[in-house]
């Protein structure tokens, strides 16, 4: 995909590159705010690279943000959301009752999807390294998606914690 193609031409088609992949999921978290979609299950094996501590991200984010949302995060572990990434950090404590956060230590890293799925739209990074990959709207890229990350969040447990308990 090319950076002279609009938002509707990047949500559609492959991508290449990190600075591509970014912009996808950029471009996916505003149309989720516009659009209203009701969840989204992202996956990730640390979500390193994807650009979640950006103040527009955020923007997004709080502007999708609203009762009877649902965001699942599922993760073979969130330390460096933790350590680079305060600003979804920030709202994640804000909106801890319609994020639910998983960590999938039953699977090995490799296993984890690297993707952004909804009921109306679905990517996945099919080279983490390159950050290659494939988005769209069509359902039988989703039905299949949803049943992959479905059974990652089978074999997970609570994780990513909104707050620090302690003394």
């Amino acid at each position: 995909m090319s950076d002279q193609k609009d938002g509707n031409d990047r949500l559609n088609g492959a991508f290449s590159g990190p600075t591509e992949f970014a912009n996808v999921v950029r471009e996916a978290l505003a149309r989720a705010a516009h659009e209203g979609w009701p969840a989204m299950v992202w996956s990730d094996p640390s979500f390193e690279d994807w650009p979640l501590g950006e103040r527009a991200v955020i923007e997004s984010l709080q502007a999708w943000a609203r009762s009877g949302r649902q965001l699942v995060m599922l993760a073979y572990r969130f330390d460096a959301l933790v350590r680079y990434k305060p600003r979804l950090v920030g709202w994640r404590k804000t909106w801890d009752h319609i994020v639910e956060c998983r960590v999938c230590k039953n699977l090995d890293a490799s296993e984890i999807p690297s993707a952004l799925w909804s009921p109306h739209w679905a990517m996945r990074r099919l080279d983490l390294v390159r950050c290659t990959g494939v988005a769209g709207l069509e359902p039988a890229r989703r039905v299949l998606l949803k049943e992959e990350l479905d059974e990652c969040r089978r074999q997970s447990s609570p994780g990513f914690s909104a707050t620090t308990l302690g003394l």
